[in-house]
């Protein structure tokens, strides 16, 4: 990694969670999503309404480990 890009995830991590998470969201919004296409306008309100959610603290976040392990013996 350049020693720019060192410096920008550096300074980066200095930033309080919330700009960091916005930081996060405009960064992997600005990946080329290539053959994905663009999302229809209900599934951006949802990951919207679902981030606000998380951020508000009224969701209920479960551990992915448990949640692949649920899913996976219901598969037996």
């Amino acid at each position: 990694m350049s020693s720019k890009a060192e410096k920008i995830v550096s300074e980066a991590l200095e930033l309080p969670t919330a700009v960091r998470a916005f930081l996060a969201e405009k960064l992997i919004e600005s990946l080329d999503v290539g053959s994905v296409g663009e999302l229809s306008p209900e599934w951006k309100e949802e990951i919207e309404k679902r981030c606000r959610e998380i951020d508000e603290g009224s969701a209920q976040l479960l551990d992915a480990e448990a949640v692949f392990s649920k899913a996976y013996s219901s598969l037996a």
